[in-house]
């Protein structure tokens, strides 16, 4: 027997009320407390069976991921995260347990980054089942927010993280580096993103959207990098490069401010900087090479959807 709305409607009304809702539960729309004199910042983002998670992943995990790969958005704004929606889309093969499972391994994986699931949809629809989270959150203050199109030469670039092999299982279980986003945006970023794609494609976002080039000194290898270069016809330096689903973030400050937050955060790295374009026409990303100069990269590869 397949899963069925109502069913699953008389469960979702037996769970804890969120405490954010004002309103009524089980309303089509979520009347949710004040995020008072703060901005309000959201965002949105997919997992789709076959494309972001294995056709075997649990319920659980497939919803958390949901929910953590879009606060790693909202990350990258330094915002904090409030509420949550969440639609689910399944074929009519699957079972109650399993949406059940995608609802609450998305409800319990908001909790823990402080934000709740206030609502969301349900539709019954052929082929693989499919899940879009909407994130709401707060950014306190007055001061211009970070963007991709705020770099400005000269700029230090640095990374939450290090980068590559995150196919070995890491790109099931995304950490949005919210407290490491907010502590760079105070120490003074003008520009940050979340590397979902690959960094050598998020970084070259970063640089386009900014006019400039990123010429980069080093380029942190995780060990999982290491662990698949092992596996494959491919250096760790381009798992590094190209692989995605990393979800560290790549920020842009000033020099200074780049050394004090690199000497507060112990995972925190120094990528390079950002230089004025040497082709007018397009942003460049540079790597060092062997005698001392550096390369621009031919491709900046990553996962483009569509392509």
């Amino acid at each position: 027997m397949g899963w069925n709305e109502d069913r699953l409607h008389r469960w979702l009304a037996g769970r804890e009320r969120p405490r954010s809702l004002v309103g009524s539960p089980q309303h089509d729309a979520a009347v949710l407390s004040s995020l008072g004199s703060a901005r309000t910042v959201t965002c949105t983002d997919q997992v789709i069976e076959g494309v972001h998670v294995e056709r075997d992943v649990s319920p659980g995990r497939a919803g958390a991921k949901a929910v953590l790969r879009t606060l790693s958005d909202l990350a990258a704004t330094a915002a904090v995260p409030r509420f949550v929606l969440l639609t689910v889309r399944c074929s009519s093969e699957r079972e109650d347990r399993f949406v059940r499972g995608l609802i609450t391994g998305a409800a319990k994986a908001a909790e823990q980054m402080g934000a709740e699931l206030v609502g969301g949809d349900l539709a019954e629809a052929p082929g693989p089942f499919g899940m879009t989270v909407t994130a709401i959150g707060s950014l306190a203050g007055a001061r211009r927010p970070v963007g991709r199109d705020r770099g400005q030469v000269g700029q230090a670039l640095v990374s939450t993280g290090s980068f590559g092999g995150s196919g070995l299982g890491r790109h099931l279980r995304p950490v949005p580096r919210l407290a490491a986003g907010q502590a760079l945006w105070k120490a003074g970023a003008t520009a940050m993103i979340d590397v979902s794609d690959g960094l050598a494609k998020d970084l070259s976002r970063l640089a386009s959207a900014s006019g400039l080039d990123a010429r980069l000194d080093a380029v942190p290898l995780h060990r999982d990098a290491r662990r698949a270069a092992k596996a494959s016809a491919r250096t760790a330096l381009e798992h590094a490069l190209f692989d995605g689903e990393d979800h560290e973030l790549v920020a842009s400050l000033p020099e200074a401010a780049a050394r004090r937050w690199l000497s507060e955060w112990p995972a925190g790295r120094r990528l390079g900087r950002l230089a004025k374009r040497s082709k007018p026409a397009r942003s460049q990303i540079f790597l060092p090479s062997t005698d001392g100069s550096s390369v621009a990269l031919e491709s900046v590869g990553g996962y483009v959807h569509g392509s």
